[in-house]
């Protein structure tokens, strides 16, 4: 039996949800690997530190300008906590807007189908199986 023109629509939409869901797949993992590239940097409130972290957080650089020597123990470590903070704070900034990207697209989604739609085609195909 050829199938009906609903169902032909059906599947239509279903085909058009499975390209939809690999394109949400395709731009999670393409989030996945630029937050794995995503670096972020700050420095000190007198610049004399500055810090390099990657995108979870992550420390993968801390530089000092060679006046920072000069400061006592408590305002260097000021210093460095302030840079590894900012340059943190950028990584997270940078990583948050590129999962706000990949989920923007899974947003865009249609709603899944919920037991009335298949009782229903259950019922369709018993109807035209005794017509």
């Amino acid at each position: 039996m050829p199938p009906t023109p609903a169902s032909n629509d059906e599947l239509r939409h279903l085909e058009q949800i499975m390209e939809q869901a690999q394109e949400v797949m395709r731009k999670f993992q393409e989030a996945q690997t630029a937050i794995l590239e995503v670096t972020g940097a700050g420095e000190g409130a007198d610049g004399l530190v500055r810090a390099v972290s990657d995108g979870r957080g992550g420390i993968m650089e801390i530089d000092f300008n060679p006046r920072a020597m000069r400061l006592d123990c408590a305002t260097l470590g000021r210093e460095v906590t302030t840079a590894l903070q900012a340059a943190q704070q950028e990584a997270e900034r940078r990583s948050q807007e590129i999962m706000g990207e990949a989920l923007a697209s899974a947003e865009a989604m249609p709603e899944p189908l919920d037991e009335t739609f298949v009782r229903d085609r259950v019922e369709q195909a018993a109807r035209d199986l005794f017509s």
